[in-house]
């Protein structure tokens, strides 16, 4: 059977409202509510302006009452699942989780349970009433690293707010190939490829896409990049540092056929071929609360996998 919610609430439309669309004015005074489910409550009727229904066009004055009586189902239609989590940070609000690599973020073909989606709901039931199980941005499933989840409707509502505004704070550490020189930024869209329909490609038609990047360490054949994100299209650090000729150590799609380095010793070697995922970690997160307000900041190291290959480069100098 399906959990349902029931919502039953009603505000007054401020002085300050008067005159706004309905849909508008229901955005302000129902923030924990995002736009597009107060839209669909104004449709359904759930929404109502002194007991009477409206169109989300329709204008409101001041004095009115807007209520809501709605309910609200599952929104995941996922299996709890017993997993054990890296949570850097939670309260009533978020949680920050640490995601090793090798965990699929979201159920899709092929990974219909096991995800961390479904660890989610099995530490908090209530992210069920939550879009996504409450996560907000995601992880490709060979990258580790920090992300947030959302434990509220109305934090939900922010941090997307947040992320589309690009006011979160997302550093990376990449392992490339090749020396660089110094750091720089790449300004390329990026969409579907047209022909390999499971990766992306800078492309004309694609969505705009701004990764910023600058030299962490360098070593014999490789460079160790901070990537800062300002937009988040997928893979979009990896098709980035492929388009400037830096792909991603590991990196099945976008790093081509396997690469060793002339002169390399037997130990870097081992090293590189048992690197089986693209060296990407998401070491640092910042944003702003939900609740309070405060910017916060997170930092953790990459994985004893990533670790381990960079000690061996080190030694390779």
């Amino acid at each position: 059977m399906t959990a349902e919610l029931r919502v039953d609430i009603e505000a007054s439309v401020l002085d300050a409202l008067d005159g706004l669309r309905l849909d508008q004015a229901a955005a302000r005074l129902f923030p924990e509510y995002s736009r597009s489910r107060l839209q669909a409550w104004i449709k359904d009727g759930s929404l109502r302006i002194d007991g009477r229904s409206a169109r989300p066009r329709d204008k409101v004055s001041a004095g009115e009452v807007l209520r809501v009586i709605a309910t609200l189902a599952d929104e995941t239609h996922a299996e709890a699942q017993p997993m054990a989590l890296d949570i850097v940070h939670e309260d009533d609000a978020l949680l920050v989780i640490d995601k090793p690599a090798g965990l699929v973020v979201h159920p899709a073909a092929g990974n219909r349970d096991g995800t961390l989606l479904n660890g989610l709901l099995y530490h908090d039931a209530a992210l069920s009433k939550v879009p996504r199980a409450g996560i907000v941005h995601r992880l490709d499933k060979d990258t580790s690293g920090l992300l947030v989840v959302a434990k509220t409707l109305a934090a939900h509502t922010a941090l997307v707010e947040q992320l589309q505004a690009r006011a979160f704070e997302r550093e990376y550490l990449a392992l490339s190939r090749g020396v660089a020189t110094g750091g720089g930024s790449v300004d390329a869209p990026i969409g579907r490829h047209p022909v390999h329909r499971t990766r992306m490609a800078v492309h004309p038609t694609g969505r705009e896409s701004v990764t910023h990047y600058r030299v962490a360490e360098r070593f014999r054949a490789h460079t160790l990049f901070r990537v800062r994100l300002e937009t988040g299209r997928t893979h979009q650090i990896r098709v980035h540092l492929a388009h400037i000729q830096y792909p991603i150590v590991g990196d099945p799609l976008y790093a081509g056929r396997a690469w060793m380095p002339a002169g390399a010793p037997d130990g870097v070697r081992d090293a590189l071929r048992g690197f089986r995922r693209q060296a990407l970690h998401a070491r640092r997160l910042g944003l702003t609360h939900p609740d309070t307000g405060e910017w916060l900041v997170w930092e953790r190291p990459v994985p004893d996998d990533m670790a381990r290959l960079l000690d061996v480069l080190r030694d390779w100098r």
